[in-house]
């Protein structure tokens, strides 16, 4: 029997979080695509709710709990019989690419890597080692290797940076039909949207926001904190920085400092509110990967950025950036300085950020990209997975090792 052309299975890493991470509003908007496209969704993942998981049944998504390393999830996926199955990142390729390729054979498999996990660990590594970062660093790492199998493994891989897509194309050398550039889907911003953003004048203070589990932003806050709030501080006495973001650990609440304006404000459920009201956005990022919720968020309320280039990486491609990319900590406080006290300059940056949305995430365009990458590999699916041999040899090798240690687990669980 075929596949149900006109169902998806999205299985994920984790159950949304789009008030709290830039993946949740990633996969939100993915979800969205293939709604608008009338297919049926169904959303499984392994990991347990959170207070702010996103409820998807709410768009019409069927959910499931689903559990790994059992074979439940194989007979889920047959009766299921769906047109496409989604990874959301490599991981979840990992653990159930197998079941999916037994189960379901004739789906379109699609890798969403978010970012690219390896790339990030490896960054981070370097980083704390206080060695520079190389290509070669990067494919002589083990995560990358398990990386790499997952994205040939698939029969498309949705690469969120221009970085990576640069990365994977011409350092590793990979097919590119086996990828396609995807960044954030975005609605434009027009000249309404413009209007009714605070002017300069109206707006006060600094802002920082991240998710506190991701070890880039908790870097960057406590670096903000050390090195770079006091040099602001000392040329701008009067001014203060609100620090936001969910799960933020007790190493970065006790930051908390009124007495020099650096105030510790925790997870908001609005955050469109704080970009909104704040005049300058700051996100001094030492190592990461992909592209950064924070900054895109900035560009949509209209608030200028200071960043570094691992943040503004793979975002804004030839395009001005808006606001400054700096490195060290003199020149980011002076950035900062010179972009909230000069009226001018703050408003050709939030233009700058208007372009880059408009230019570079229109959600319309990418759809498109989208739905013609989907339409042209599932036409000749067959040809398109014999043209990727090095991926039927990884399904065929590594997979078999991961299908067997999968069923080792699963007999011992059975006999606890």
């Amino acid at each position: 029997m075929g596949a149900s052309a006109n169902t998806i299975l999205i299985i994920g890493l984790v159950w949304p979080e789009p008030h709290t991470t830039a993946a949740g509003n990633r996969m939100l908007q993915l979800v969205d695509f293939f709604r608008g496209h009338r297919y049926n969704t169904t959303f499984v993942s392994a990991s347990s709710k959170t207070e702010h998981s996103y409820a998807l049944e709410t768009l019409g998504v069927q959910c499931q709990k689903i559990e790994l390393n059992n074979s439940n999830f194989n007979a889920f996926v047959a009766k299921l019989n769906p047109g496409i199955v989604l990874f959301d990142r490599f991981l979840t390729e990992e653990q159930f690419g197998w079941r999916v390729a037994e189960a379901a054979p004739g789906a379109l498999r699609i890798l969403d890597t978010e970012d690219l996990h390896s790339l990030r660990q490896v960054r981070e590594a370097l980083f704390k080692r206080n060695t520079p970062f190389s290509p070669a660093k990067w494919l002589s790492s083990a995560i990358t290797k398990r990386e790499m199998a997952s994205i040939y493994r698939c029969d498309l891989s949705l690469i969120i940076s221009s970085f990576e897509m640069e990365l994977l194309s011409k350092t590793l050398k990979m097919d590119e039909n086996l990828l396609l550039h995807l960044p954030f889907q975005l609605d434009n911003i027009d000249q309404g949207k413009m209007d009714s953003w605070t002017p300069f004048n109206s707006r006060k203070d600094f802002m920082c926001v991240g998710n506190g589990r991701h070890a880039p932003n908790v870097d960057a806050m406590l670096w903000l904190e050390k090195e770079i709030w006091p040099l602001i501080r000392k040329s701008l006495p009067t001014t203060n920085i609100h620090i936001y973001g969910s799960y933020l650990p007790k190493q970065i609440k006790q930051k908390h400092k009124p007495k020099n304006g650096f105030y510790i404000e925790g997870w908001v459920e609005h955050i469109d509110e704080a970009f909104g009201s704040s005049r300058i956005n700051l996100a001094p990022l030492r190592f990461g990967a992909g592209i950064k919720g924070k900054l895109v968020n900035a560009m949509q309320c209209g608030t200028p950025s200071v960043t570094t280039s691992i943040g503004a990486e793979g975002m804004h491609g030839t395009l001005p950036w808006n606001g400054s990319i700096v490195e060290d900590p003199k020149r980011f406080a002076a950035a900062a300085v010179a972009l909230y006290t000069d009226e001018t300059q703050w408003q050709q940056a939030q233009l700058n950020g208007t372009r880059i949305i408009n230019e570079l995430y229109d959600k319309v365009v990418l759809g498109k990209s989208l739905w013609g990458k989907i339409q042209h590999i599932s036409h000749d699916l067959i040809n398109h997975r014999t043209q990727n041999f090095i991926g039927a040899m990884l399904m065929h090798h590594s997979l078999a090792s991961t299908k067997f240690l999968s069923k080792w687990i699963e007999e011992k669980n059975r006999e606890i």
